[in-house]
């Protein structure tokens, strides 16, 4: 008995636990105080009692940090954005009749098809941009997704230790009237647009709504296409990587 104990024992110095870190953690605190207490009742200068508290307080903070973000998983993105996400206008479509409602002419005609439709204006889990050529509704199943996603964004946000930022959705159900619109300056606008059928928008990978702070590099967007390529793979959704709009392009299956 005695000799399994001292095995436990070694095994534990070997795999050191959270309580090991935190064990660490308050030793580091206690040193520190004693340091502060030490430096604060002697009869050195103020200037050199403020640069040990700064010390002190940053050494906490470096440690807590590494301690905060010792669990968090690693940022891996996609190899290659047009690869993973190569589904064309014409592989869409396919899904866009197959699930969507029947085209809607104007707006006045979609307001009176929200029995088809939902209202995706408003989400804790995501920000809709100010629409010029769509409105925010969509049918059931392409509401339930965008919302999943979203919700997958922010899960995978929390785990990676990255400050929270809603995804932006800037292009939803287009009545013909916008399609019209569209085509007017836009070659690539067409008259059997996904965004037709209430079953397709488009989340932009360039900008992000901040909660927490903003994060400035391309971290945001490497996480998304991590959850978008899941999304996909699962066979919830086709997706297109659009370089010129600075999107992903994506249909509801």
């Amino acid at each position: 008995m005695k000799t399994e104990n001292i095995r436990r024992s070694i095994e534990n110095i070997k795999h050191p636990t959270k309580f090991h870190f935190m064990l660490g953690f308050f030793a580091v605190v206690a040193m520190l105080w004693g340091v502060k207490k030490l430096f604060v009742n002697s009869d050195t200068s103020h200037n050199t009692s403020d640069t040990m508290r700064a010390e002190a307080n940053s050494s906490l903070f470096t440690l807590h940090s590494s301690l905060n973000t010792s669990h968090f998983h690693r940022i891996r993105g996609v190899a290659n954005y047009k690869a993973t996400f190569p589904d064309s206008q014409s592989v869409q479509i396919v899904a866009a009749e197959h699930w969507g409602v029947k085209p809607v002419k104007n707006r006045e005609d979609a307001e009176h098809r929200k029995k088809e439709l939902v209202y995706v204006g408003e989400s804790p889990y995501y920000h809709v941009d100010r629409l010029s050529s769509s409105i925010p509704y969509l049918v059931p199943r392409a509401s339930v997704l965008l919302n999943d996603i979203g919700q997958a964004f922010f899960d995978s946000l929390y785990a990676k230790g990255v400050p929270l930022n809603q995804l932006i959705v800037t292009s939803v159900l287009r009545s013909m009237d916008d399609v019209a619109r569209l085509q007017r300056h836009n070659q690539n606008a067409t008259d059997r647009s996904c965004h037709l059928f209430g079953t397709t928008f488009d989340i932009c990978y360039n900008r992000y709504h901040p909660i927490t702070q903003p994060v400035r590099d391309d971290t945001l967007k490497w996480i998304l296409s991590e959850v978008l390529r899941d999304k996909r793979q699962e066979g919830r959704c086709y997706v297109k990587y659009e370089v010129k709009q600075g999107c992903f392009h994506m249909t509801v299956r």
